[in-house]
């Protein structure tokens, strides 16, 4: 790999980690007018019209295993859950505190893989995984003071999306990353209109569409087209960069979020969430080391996410 290449591909991914929280910012002004199932929704809607064509010219729209079409389709329920348990955090949280607690996911994922995909794992990276799940308690136990259990929901996206990877993993060596992703995509929004039709005959406020006013229109737009030029950023980074050398560039992210909650809603991190936001980063970038130089004293390429 050329030094070129590499150091594209750190760019790349520096821009899109540093863009990826106004996703969360146009959600969170979106939310307070718009149910989460609808934002999520519209986010479903507009992957699809951004990935279609891209599959299309690729012409590996039907580059997948049909056999497994059944986790093809769990994959999308997972990042249906993914979205809507975030988005609804977000309504009450800020965000900076909702995306450091959803930050524990690199933890769940480095467990889960321990136990299904029997992934050896060192008491070391055990040890990191069990402090930043105590730095995740530090963000948590205020956030559940001023919000309620609502502030569990993070974690409930951080395993549903460490779920999606894992299952990714699984699923991925002989499938077209696109592909993959596109037919996530029209899962999760099959099940996100299904649940907003149950929402709407029930009357279901979190699930009820309403007509958006012109602002929450931009805000909706914001989403996709801000999810779509980051997730385009974060495919071609992991293209010309080793995914080892560009995870650790993700706790950017509790960076920027912390920039853009304060510049829009003036939300800062007391003392005791920033020691919480420092464990977690300094836990998750540990076991990212440790798993680097793992896999490469066992020759073990690692696997790069699709958006």
């Amino acid at each position: 790999m050329k030094q070129n290449d590499a150091n594209l591909g750190l760019w790349l991914m520096v821009i899109s980690v540093l863009l990826s929280p106004l996703i969360d910012i146009f959600s969170k002004l979106a939310v307070t007018s718009i149910p989460a199932a609808q934002i999520t929704a519209a986010r479903f809607l507009l992957q699809i019209a951004f990935l279609l064509p891209i599959v299309l010219c690729r012409r590996t729209l039907f580059d997948i295993t049909w056999k497994k079409t059944g986790l093809h389709a769990l994959r999308g329920a997972l990042m249906a859950i993914t979205m809507l348990s975030f988005i609804t955090t977000l309504k009450v949280m800020q965000v900076a505190d909702a995306i450091a607690i959803f930050f524990v996911e690199p933890i769940i994922l480095t467990i889960m893989g321990s136990i299904f995909l029997k992934e050896t794992i060192g008491w070391r990276r055990y040890t990191a995984c069990a402090v930043g799940f105590f730095g995740a308690m530090l963000v948590i136990q205020p956030s559940m003071q001023e919000v309620g259990p609502i502030a569990l929901l993070p974690v409930v996206s951080a395993f549903s999306l460490a779920t999606f990877l894992l299952l990714t993993r699984m699923v991925a060596r002989n499938e077209d990353p696109w592909s993959m992703q596109l037919y996530a995509s029209i899962w999760g929004g099959i099940i996100m209109i299904l649940l907003l039709l149950v929402g709407h005959v029930a009357a279901i406020p979190s699930a009820d569409p309403v007509m958006p006013e012109m602002t929450d229109s931009l805000y909706l737009l914001g989403v996709g087209v801000t999810a779509t030029v980051a997730g385009v950023l974060s495919v071609y980074a992991y293209r010309a960069a080793p995914a080892s050398t560009l995870a650790p560039l993700q706790y950017l992210e509790i960076v920027s979020a912390t920039i853009f909650g304060w510049l829009v809603f003036d939300h800062l991190p007391d003392a005791v969430k920033w020691l919480g936001i420092a464990i977690i980063i300094a836990s998750g970038l540990y076991i990212i080391w440790r798993e680097r130089r793992t896999n490469k004293q066992a020759s073990i390429p690692p696997v790069s996410p699709v958006i």
